[in-house]
């Protein structure tokens, strides 16, 4: 079956001193599993993913599938510029049990880009001999430009590339043109970004969303109503909730599921990996204040 849902991303837990925090990594599992997280996706950006080492990625890759134990989809983010990088990286995904592998377009730093041909040449390198599906990660952060045409291409010319998340300005209007585009070979158009256009790429036919892990077990209701046809009771939740989103999106960024992890007793230490730094406590609390007036299952799973 086509996956479909909320597939929360899991942040990478580290020890105040930048080391791997392998048993608060298992907890942040178990917690997106509890909070009813439809699958949940590792080493995405929202990860830190570009401040871990292959032998790290390799060991939060098995250390979740174990965790997960089946019980849930795992994705796992494979971005590499090289293609032949980013299609190893993919082949050891699959062959240790994710469920599907996502990526952006190559490229380097500021000015180093491979254009729509390079990107589906890219993608097609890595779909080659892979056993699982794709999900293209049409980011910002990757400064490419996928156009509708593009993705539904590959979505109707390579086999595994199957999923698509958008999280660019256009996202509603670029996920109509897609599923106008590719039809039933666009297995699964998803939303990002934190989930901040949620309802409006729903109505353009998003079939899932790939959020923080700060509200998962809210989305899951959202989207549970919208797809039972209760449309205005889904956009009243999703519009209660919003402002947590915003100051996730805007604010407070990658740091914030682990923040609130750590306020409510699952892990041990919120820190990310230098060079970056944490929230101001200014942020922090304004982060912390918001939530507890929300009570989100974050704050309270492990009482």
């Amino acid at each position: 079956m086509p996956i479909s849902g909320v597939i929360p991303v899991a942040p990478t837990i580290f020890t105040d001193d930048g080391a791997l925090d392998l048993a608060g990594q298992r907890r942040t599992i178990d917690f997106l599993v509890d909070a009813g997280a439809d699958a949940i996706c590792i080493l995405a950006n929202w990860s830190e993913q570009f401040a871990l080492s292959d032998a790290e990625r390799e060991t939060l890759t098995d250390l979740a599938l174990e965790q997960v134990n089946g019980r849930v989809p795992v994705v796992v983010t494979t971005s590499h510029f090289s293609t032949r990088v980013a299609a190893e990286r993919s082949r050891r995904a699959a062959a240790a049990g994710a469920a599907m592998v996502m990526l952006m377009a190559p490229y380097h730093g500021a000015t180093i880009r491979v254009g729509e041909a390079g990107a589906r040449a890219f993608f097609e390198g890595v779909a080659d001999g892979l056993s699982i599906p794709i999900l293209v990660q049409d980011a910002p952060m990757a400064g490419v430009v996928l156009s509708a045409e593009l993705l539904a291409g590959m979505a109707r010319d390579i086999p595994n590339v199957q999923y698509f998340k958008l999280e660019n300005a256009d996202a509603a209007d670029k996920l109509r043109a897609l599923i106008r585009l590719a039809g039933d070979a666009a297995e699964g158009p998803w939303d990002g970004e934190e989930s901040i256009t949620l309802i409006t790429d729903l109505d353009a036919g998003a079939t899932g969303t790939m959020p923080g892990g700060v509200m998962t077990e809210v989305l899951v209701e959202v989207m549970r109503r919208y797809r039972t046809g209760d449309r205005a009771g889904a956009v009243e939740l999703y519009e209660r909730w919003l402002p947590l989103i915003n100051y996730e999106n805007k604010h407070s960024g990658l740091q914030t599921t682990k923040a609130l992890l750590h306020e409510g007793g699952i892990i041990g230490s919120d820190a990310v990996r230098a060079p970056l730094h944490g929230m101001s406590p200014e942020i922090r609390a304004g982060l912390v204040a918001m939530a507890r007036r929300l009570d989100p299952l974050i704050l309270r799973w492990a009482r």
